[in-house]
């Protein structure tokens, strides 16, 4: 079984599809570093997970404050030792139109999606160059190909997010890592319940189309195969394939669709 034993970090892990991928690597019997800030949920995952693996800790660290990244980065290598898979979920939506949302919003989307992210990997980094290799997994969006509404700051931090690691992928800096950046459409999870509104505040509900989504069991499984057969770029989606189509060899319809979203 390709992940028995390897080491994994993921960020984001409390819950949605952090959640899930947990469960199913250990249900594989890999060495987990689950790592988001709410300590009873990752706890309650924790649990969870240990009925399938004995290799499971836990690492608070809020991926928006650059010394607990730089902490959590050394911290977690004293688990296991060494880290194979660094998997890259924290991340949080929006659902505010742009002309009312606030900057300060957008830099929260983005601490979170974008710099999050960005400095977890450059704090591993020289662990990969001195390991000779790993795999670094990148959770980005749909909304990282396309703009799309309500969804201004999250967009920006997506796209942003899929030119830095596409950078990654085309500089190779370090001979055997490998670099996934993982596109999930509308998936089932509980994400749009702590969406960024206008003001900063939270969202609070979930959306009706989200709620209609792959669900997250299967958005996983996909996850897990990109990653043994070193995919660059995954698509994990159904209406939004057919929209970045349009948006490719049809603009003027991809607007037009895209203009009545929300």
């Amino acid at each position: 079984m390709y992940f028995t034993n390897k080491v994994i970090l993921i960020t984001g892990a409390s819950s949605g599809i952090g959640h899930e991928l947990a469960l199913l690597l250990a249900r594989e019997k890999a060495r987990l570093i689950l790592a988001a800030r709410n300590q009873a949920a990752l706890e309650a995952v924790r649990n969870e997970c240990l009925v399938y693996t004995p290799h499971c800790e836990i690492l608070l660290m809020d991926v928006t404050d650059e010394d607990q990244v730089i902490a959590g980065a050394r911290t977690a290598l004293t688990f296991f030792g060494k880290i194979d898979i660094l998997v890259n979920n924290a991340g949080v939506t929006q659902r505010s139109k742009l002309i009312d949302t606030s900057v300060a919003a957008v830099r929260q989307l983005m601490e979170v999606n974008f710099f999050g992210a960005v400095m977890l990997t450059q704090a591993l980094l020289p662990h990969f160059k001195a390991q000779g290799g790993g795999q670094i997994i990148v959770i980005s969006s749909m909304a990282g190909l396309m703009g799309y509404p309500w969804r201004s700051g999250y967009n920006a931090a997506k796209h942003a997010l899929q030119g830095y690691f596409e950078t990654l992928q085309t500089e190779q800096p370090i001979p055997g890592l490998y670099t996934t950046i993982i596109c999930p459409g509308r998936i089932h999870t509980p994400i749009t319940y702590s969406a960024i509104t206008a003001d900063g505040s939270p969202y609070g509900k979930m959306d009706p189309t989200t709620a209609k989504g792959i669900s997250v069991q299967q958005c996983a499984q996909r996850i897990l195969t990109a990653i043994r057969r070193k995919k660059k770029v995954v698509l994990i989606a159904r209406e939004e394939r057919i929209l970045l189509w349009c948006k490719r060899y049809f603009p003027p319809l991809f607007y037009m669709i895209a203009r009545k979203g929300n």
